[in-house]
């Protein structure tokens, strides 16, 4: 298959993109915004994966991404970029033009890109897209989240509207949603709050970028008749 990953050279998204290579009969695109060396590394490592540059602040690069959907003839499509701070200040400190920013760099390259990607996938009459959301969305939202975990709350709802709309094309959308991890996008959180959050959950570890990687890569291998489903792993922390 031919896989297109956004946001895919630095911390989840390199693990995707790293373990997704792995499987030598597919063909990997991800991009990447300002890890230009990381990306470099990755395709000198992986023979299979290709790096496209496309920040989401910049819309010619995201306006070209969404031109040349069609010729990488993707199988799938996994919503994995995100731009900006896992967490910034309390809701009623935050600036309403701090959301719609986020909202102008995070969902709207995303709509773009998804809807370039269903217009091949229902030509095809074969297609996957794999949404990347939070299980903040389902356990108590972390202090100071709220333009993040909007941000997810809309593509997550915009993800069941692909699974409904493009069924009949043969067309899935899912999601995966992470509890808390450790990577680059969240090292900014105080060490004691990590300590509680390890120390509150079932088994007593954080949640690894492998494991949402394998989750990721079941769905991929899994059978159309999976569609419109969340998988949240959080560990029962909250059952939805």
């Amino acid at each position: 298959m031919i896989i297109l990953i956004t946001g895919g050279a630095s911390g989840l998204g390199e693990t995707l993109t790293r373990m997704i290579a792995k499987r030598l009969n597919d063909r990997v695109f991800f991009t990447y915004a300002h890890s230009d060396k990381q990306a470099r590394q990755i395709e000198t490592e992986c023979s299979n994966a290709t790096a496209l540059k496309c920040d989401f602040r910049n819309r010619e690069e995201v306006d070209a991404l969404v031109a040349n959907v069609g010729q990488l003839n993707i199988d799938v499509l996994i919503n994995n970029a995100y731009t900006g701070d896992f967490t910034k200040s309390y809701f009623h400190k935050t600036a309403a033009d701090d959301f719609i920013e986020a909202f102008n760099v995070n969902i709207v390259p995303s709509i773009l890109i998804t809807q370039a990607a269903i217009n091949v996938f229902r030509k095809k009459k074969f297609g996957k897209i794999i949404t990347i959301s939070t299980a903040a969305l389902v356990n108590a939202p972390p202090v100071g989240s709220s333009v993040y975990v909007a941000n997810k709350a809309y593509i997550e709802q915009l993800s069941k509207v692909w699974a409904s709309e493009n069924a009949k094309f043969n067309v899935t959308s899912n999601i995966v949603s992470p509890a808390f991890m450790l990577t680059g996008f969240t090292n900014s959180m105080d060490e004691r709050v990590v300590e509680q959050i390890i120390s509150n959950h079932p088994l007593k570890k954080l949640l690894t970028t492998e494991e949402v990687a394998e989750s990721v890569c079941f769905l991929i291998n899994s059978s159309q008749q999976i569609n419109g489903v969340n998988l949240i792993l959080n560990a029962a922390m909250n059952i939805k």
